[in-house]
């Protein structure tokens, strides 16, 4: 075999080496949890909002139906209205989560695998069990609302 042949096969052998080492080091903290995992505040405790957010003055048949999935699997980190919870979770209602940062599959890779902490210092967020992608897309058409309300296109 010729000398580049060989570190061809070798720069291949190692590059899927490194993807799996990747793989298996952003996945090693993550767990997947429901919101009926998370403890229940009482409304003395409970963390304040990060972010004041504009409510649209009417929802689609679509986003009305992602605000109640919404508050059922997402608000009990990401606060009411996507405003985010002050040492929970971030504000979904925030220009780094405009759909030119973060697409709408970013939102169902999230809900699907969790994410590694990376614009805010709240920790891994988990995975979601028990919210189907077509739920994820009426949440998706709900958050998109609020920041179109909020001027976040």
């Amino acid at each position: 075999m010729k000398q580049s042949t060989l570190r061809f096969i070798f720069a291949v052998i190692f590059g899927v080496m490194g993807v799996i080492a990747w793989i298996l080091w952003n996945h090693r903290d993550q767990t997947s949890h429901s919101v009926s995992d998370l403890p229940d505040l009482p409304s003395e405790l409970a963390a304040a909002p990060i972010v004041e957010v504009v409510v649209p003055a009417s929802l689609s048949e679509t986003e009305a139906t992602g605000e109640r999935a919404f508050a059922t699997f997402c608000a009990a980190c990401h606060g009411t209205n996507a405003a985010g919870r002050e040492d929970i979770a971030p504000p979904l209602v925030h220009r780094i989560y405009h759909p030119g940062h973060h697409s709408d599959e970013a939102f169902h890779i999230a809900v699907l695998n969790g994410v590694r902490a990376h614009h805010w210092r709240f920790g891994n967020m988990p995975s979601i069990k028990g919210v189907t992608r077509a739920e994820v897309n009426t949440i998706i058409a709900y958050v998109r609302a609020l920041q179109r309300a909020n001027g976040i296109e």
